[in-house]
C-alpha cells in the first residue's frame, strides 16, 4: 500500500510499529519516506533518531536530534535523545547537560522522560547518576512498578543488595506480571544462598516469560534440588521448549555473518546508496569527534599501563584494549574483534546476573565488571 497521502502522525505510527517489532530497517525507510514528505517534522526527526540509536548509527542520530532542536528547541524527546546519543561519544558533561533542559522546562517529573534519562544513564554506567535521577522520580511516582524495578537495578549496580531487593519486591507487588524484575530477583536470592526463595519467584514466572537461559537452567536445578522433580519428567516440557528456542537465537558474530551475505546479494545501487550513506556518516563523525589526535598524544595513551585480576585469578596486564585482547585470548577466541568480544562477554554477563554491562569501550567494560565484583582492577 503507498504511503504518500499519510499524514506525518501516521507515517510516526507506521514506523512505530515496525520499530516494537525489531524490524529497524524497515522503520528507517518509513522515517525517510515521512521527512520527503514532512521535512520539518519534528516528530519523524525524533523517530528517525531513535531508530538511528537503535541501529548503533550514533553521530546520525545526534544529526537527526539536532535538526528536531532547530525546529522546535522545546521538543523534551529530543533533548532526552541528544543527550543519550552524546553518552555514546563519552561526552557525559555535554549529556548531563542536555537532561538537565528536561527539568528546566519543568518536565523533571514526567515518569517516562525520566525513565528514559535513568535508563541511558545506567546502561553507561554511570550508576549513581541514574540512582539520582530515579529518586527523584520516587517521589510523585511512588505507585510506578517500573520506577521501582529501575531502582532495584541500580542499586545493584551500586553494591546494595539489600536496597536492591527491597525495591525490586515492592516493583513485584505493584504489578506482579513484572516478570523481569520477579527474575532478577530470584538471581538475588540464589547470590544469598536464599534457595527456596529463589525457586518461589521463578515458579510464578510462566516459561515463555523467560528472556535467557539462565534463569530456566536455575528454575530446572532449583527445581529437581529442592522438590526432588526427575531431570526428565514431562513437568519440564514447556521450559525445555523455551530453553531451545533461545538457544537457537543467533549471536552477534551470526549476525556479522548475515550481514556480511546480504551484501553479497543486494543490488549494486543499494550497495552504492549504503556506502554513501556510511561515507556520510563518517564525515559527519570526523565534525563530530574532531580530528584524529596527533601520533604522540595516541601512543602516549596506548602506552599506558593497567592490571587487572579476575574472580579465578587470572591477570592481565596493559592498556585496556591490550587487557580485552589477553582475556579474548585466553577464551580461545583470537579470531574474535575486540568489539565482538566485548558485546559477547556484556550478553552473558547479561545472562548470568541480569545486569547490563556497556560494551562499547574496552575502558567502560572493565570498570563496570569491576564495579560488579567480577574482577578487581589494581591499576
Amino acid at each position: 500500500m503507498g504511503t504518500s497521502f499519510l499524514s506525518s502522525e501516521e507515517y510516526d505510527e507506521l514506523a512505530h510499529k515496525h520499530y516494537d517489532t525489531g524490524d529497524y530497517d524497515q522503520a528507517l525507510h518509513v522515517l525517510r519516506d515521512g521527512i520527503a514528505q514532512y521535512p520539518d517534522s519534528v516528530l519523524l526527526q525524533v523517530g528517525l533518531g531513535y531508530t538511528r540509536i537503535a541501529r548503533e548509527e550514533y553521530a546520525w542520530a545526534r544529526q537527526c536530534f539536532e535538526r528536531a532542536l532547530e525546529l522546535d528547541s522545546e521538543y523534551e524527546d529530543a533533548w532526552v535523545g541528544l543527550g543519550e546519543t552524546l553518552l555514546k561519544f563519552g561526552r557525559v558533561e555535554d549529556a548531563l547537560s542536555c537532561f538537565a533542559q528536561i527539568d528546566e522546562m519543568g518536565l523533571g517529573d514526567d515518569l517516562e522522560l525520566g525513565l528514559t534519562v535513568g535508563r541511558a544513564l545506567y546502561r553507561e554506567g554511570l550508576f549513581t547518576d541514574a540512582r539520582a535521577r530515579f529518586a527523584a522520580l520516587s517521589t510523585t511516582h511512588a505507585d510506578s512498578a517500573e520506577l521501582a524495578a529501575a531502582r532495584g537495578y541500580t542499586l545493584h549496580a551500586l553494591g546494595d543488595d539489600l536496597g536492591a531487593r527491597r525495591e525490586l519486591r515492592r516493583a513485584i507487588k505493584l504489578d506482579g506480571d513484572l516478570h523481569e524484575a520477579r527474575i532478577y530477583l530470584s538471581h538475588l536470592l540464589h547470590d544469598r544462598g536464599d534457595l527456596r526463595g529463589a525457586l518461589t519467584e521463578l515458579e510464578q514466572v510462566p516459561p515463555a516469560e523467560h528472556w535467557d537461559t539462565l534463569s530456566i537452567w536455575r528454575y530446572i536445578e532449583l527445581k529437581t534440588q529442592l522438590d526432588g522433580v526427575a531431570e526428565d519428567d514431562s513437568w519440564f516440557a514447556p521450559w525445555r521448549e523455551t530453553l531451545a528456542e533461545l538457544d537457537e537465537e543467533p549471536d552477534d558474530v551470526d549476525h556479522l555473518l548475515a550481514e556480511v551475505e546480504a551484501s553479497f546479494e543486494g543490488v549494486v545501487d543499494e550497495q552504492a546508496a549504503a556506502a554513501l550513506e556510511l561515507s556520510a556518516q563518517m564525515d559527519f563523525m570526523m565534525k563530530v569527534l574532531g580530528p584524529p589526535a596527533p601520533p604522540s598524544a595516541t601512543a602516549e595513551a596506548d602506552t599506558e599501563t593497567h592490571r587487572i585480576r579476575t574472580a579465578e585469578g587470572s591477570v592481565f596486564e596493559g592498556s585496556w584494549d591490550d587487557i580485552v585482547r589477553g582475556m579474548r585470548d585466553a577464551c580461545g577466541e583470537p579470531a574474535l574483534s575486540v568489539g565482538t568480544f566485548l558485546r559477547r562477554a556484556a550478553r552473558q554477563i547479561h545472562e548470568r546476573t541480569g545486569r547490563e554491562v556497556p560494551s562499547h569501550t574496552a575502558e567502560a567494560f572493565l570498570k563496570a565488571s569491576a564495579r560488579m565484583g567480577l574482577l578487581r582492577i589494581e591499576r
